[in-house]
């Protein structure tokens, strides 16, 4: 099924889903590796796909942001407590706007230290602020926080996936899951 019913994620947001959450781990390991590789051409190939992965994450984000609010969202089981479900829209909403404010802090940071950057080395990525060093270190620091807000924020999503599954035995996790095609 391709759309979202009141029982299970559709096979659109389950694979939006899923290539961005591995996309994202990808970028936590490239991020960490570009930053603190030598300087060198692997350093700035390391960044250059960081960033062009970042700026598609962003444009993917938006459609699944639109994909989102255009259908419906699979009820929660019974055994959820109101505070959990507040929890957990609390915890979407984070995981979305960090999804957006992570690529934006990276395009400031490029913008401000006047790097030129050609989108998966072919196409040149305007800066949308003049260069500022100053406004480089901020940007650089906020990036930074909140790539470890975003970091905490992943593992207490998957966490509480897990807690769904293992603990309270309801189907969170596996109605996000693809699914398994039946026996021969």
């Amino acid at each position: 099924m391709i759309l979202n019913t009141d029982q299970e994620w559709g096979a659109v947001a389950k694979a939006l889903h899923w290539i961005m959450a591995l996309t994202i781990l990808l970028m936590f390991v490239l991020g960490w590796l570009a930053v603190s590789a030598p300087m060198s051409p692997t350093k700035l190939k390391l960044f250059m796909w960081h960033k062009s992965i970042g700026l598609t994450l962003l444009v993917l984000v938006c459609l699944r942001l639109l994909w989102r609010l255009t259908n419906k969202t699979p009820l929660q089981p019974v055994d959820v407590s109101p505070m959990e479900h507040r929890l957990a829209k609390a915890g979407h909403a984070a995981l979305y706007l960090l999804m957006i404010l992570m690529p934006l802090s990276g395009y400031v940071i490029n913008s401000t230290a006047n790097f030129p950057f050609k989108l998966f080395g072919w196409a040149q990525v305007p800066n949308i602020i003049p260069p500022n060093e100053a406004w480089q270190d901020r940007a650089e620091t906020v990036h930074l926080s909140l790539f470890w807000f975003f970091a905490l924020l992943v593992a207490v999503h998957t966490a509480a996936a897990w807690r769904h599954h293992f603990i309270k035995r309801n189907n969170v996790l596996t109605r996000m899951l693809p699914k398994r095609a039946p026996p021969a």
